[in-house]
């Protein structure tokens, strides 16, 4: 299925981009071991981070949703 993000929507992605990276970023500067289960959300954010600059380089801001 084919959906083609508008411009306000490629701008709440890119915004949303930059949150995720600063998050991650932010969670560097705090000690591993006083948050449980760190490395599996240093892991969601990059994924979300991947998946959402995916979707911002698509030809034509177009996206194939599974």
């Amino acid at each position: 299925m084919e959906f083609e993000l508008t411009q306000e929507e490629q701008a709440r992605i890119k915004d949303s981009t930059h949150n995720i990276q600063a998050a991650n970023e932010s969670l560097k500067r705090v000690d591993p071991r006083k948050i449980p289960n760190i490395a599996d959300i240093e892991s969601c954010l990059t994924e979300a981070d991947q998946t959402l600059r995916g979707l911002l380089r698509k030809k034509g801001s177009s996206s194939s949703l599974v």
